[in-house]
């Protein structure tokens, strides 16, 4: 028997003087004492150590330089929506973060929205290019840089004192539609005036009021609005408990407490107070109260004869928002509308309504291929875009999102959540095995108790079960 050869020592200067490189020396040693030895098996060479040199360890230790505008050191940290919906909610009084991030009632539909989105399953393609991918499409005539539209949203400068018009600058620079609400807080010419070259939509209430409508429909085609957006789900107002609690209400009952935390936030007071006056800034010529604006607003006896009238008085393209029944959404494109808008309004209005992402295939296929479908409601990652045009949505709508941004951080924080939306799009594009938004199809997602994979566009004849849509 071979007699165990004696350690190797180390040379002067290869082990640092560290107790865990002490450690890891003799745990060497003890292997090569221990391996075992053949007539042809050669002893084990101990690692061989060395004190690094800062020129080998500069590379992988680099720090960030500080950021001294908080503004930007708040945005470069928001990852995700839901970063942003967390810095806003420590940059914006409690009231106005409840009024963006609550909904109806027990608040039931918006939790369906986003289960909706999260319990899509993708199922992605392989050894498929998908270098410089095409993340535009076209939507109802026009080019846009990704299927994503920005939603309606009322009282936009409460939020923050930049209002609508920022969010129109941001959808211009990056090709992108934006909709301005009846509700907004500046009005269509400013939009217009602050994006001259954008995709300026106008979403429209109608009222009890022939004469307000005339207007409203006349200064959106006066101010070049390519499309007019008809919200249908607002008979009567949503019970938003939230706000009711918070003393937001039309007009204001603030509370001791709502208002203490408001005085939290001196920013935002000292804007409110150097900038105009909120306002329903399309309505401010109209005579009466807040509350009389909003009693104007919310007609219960809007019906299908005022959607006739509007298309006959509306030359460009009409879309109908808060559709959720399949033959709803037949009948207002069988009346010469150019799509729909599968909404909830956010689970802001009636609560326990089915969530947008599982009516969308039903209501497309009442539809047809041809005309167009957007999805709104719960959208807050770019990966729910994809989900949402594979089982047929043109483009979806999203509000919260951008306006969690807003709140964030003003113009700049609705530029950061079109940053995330998109990289997250474009990488669940990429991943699934896609270079352009025009390859995405139904059989690249599955949903639960929906259509068994794979659906029947990729399905032999005789084989697996339908299943159902809704």
């Amino acid at each position: 028997m071979r007699e165990p050869t004696p350690p190797v020592s180390p040379a002067e200067g290869d082990i640092p003087d560290h107790p865990a490189a002490a450690a890891d020396a003799q745990s060497d040693e003890a292997l090569t004492r221990t391996a075992p030895s053949s007539g042809s098996a050669r002893t084990a060479t101990p690692v061989r150590r060395q004190i690094p040199r800062w020129s080998e360890v500069r590379g992988l230790v680099q720090f960030r330089g500080p950021v001294l505008d908080p503004v930007q050191r708040r945005l470069e940290s928001a990852l995700t929506i839901a970063d942003l919906r967390r810095v806003a909610r420590h940059t914006t009084p409690r009231a106005i973060f409840d009024y963006v991030d609550g909904a109806a009632d027990a608040e039931v539909t918006a939790e369906r929205n986003r289960a909706a989105f999260r319990d899509v399953t993708f199922v992605p393609e392989g050894l498929n290019s998908v270098a410089n991918p095409d993340l535009s499409t076209m939507l109802l005539g026009q080019r846009i840089s990704m299927p994503f539209v920005f939603a309606p949203t009322g009282y936009t400068r409460m939020m923050h004192h930049h209002g609508e018009v920022a969010v129109a600058r941001v959808a211009q620079r990056n090709g992108l539609p934006y909709t301005l609400s009846t509700v907004g807080t500046s009005t269509v010419e400013e939009v217009r005036d602050a994006a001259p070259e954008g995709h300026n939509w106008f979403q429209l209430y109608l009222t009890n009021s022939k004469a307000l409508n005339e207007e409203l429909v006349g200064r959106a085609l006066g101010a070049g609005c390519e499309t007019l957006v008809l919200t249908v789900d607002t008979a009567v107002g949503g019970r938003r408990l939230k706000d009711v609690r918070n003393g937001l209400t039309i007009p204001p009952s603030l509370t001791l407490q709502t208002f203490l935390d408001m005085s939290r936030f001196p920013y935002w007071w000292v804007n409110k107070l150097t900038t105009p006056p909120v306002e329903f800034a399309s309505l401010r010529d109209f005579p009466g109260t807040s509350a009389d604006v909003a009693a104007l607003l919310f007609d219960p006896g809007l019906n299908y004869e005022d959607l006739a009238w509007l298309r006959r008085k509306w030359p460009h393209k009409l879309l109908v928002k808060g559709v959720l029944n399949p033959a709803d959404a037949e009948r207002v494109v069988g009346m010469g509308a150019d799509g729909v808008v599968v909404s909830n309004h956010g689970g802001r209005q009636l609560d326990r309504t089915p969530a947008t992402l599982h009516m969308l295939p039903a209501v497309r296929a009442a539809v047809g291929p041809e005309r167009t479908v957007l999805l709104d409601s719960g959208v807050t990652h770019g990966q729910d875009i994809v989900a949402a045009m594979a089982l047929g949505a043109d483009a979806v709508m999203a509000g919260r999102a951008y306006l969690y941004g807003i709140m964030a951080g003003g113009e700049r924080g609705v530029e950061r959540a079109v940053e995330i939306l998109r990289a997250e799009y474009q990488r669940g594009l990429q991943l699934l095995g896609l270079d352009a938004t025009s390859k995405i199809a139904r059989h690249h997602v599955s949903i639960p108790g929906g259509e068994a994979w794979p659906p029947s566009d990729r399905r032999p004849e005789g084989t697996w079960p339908a299943g159902s849509w809704v």
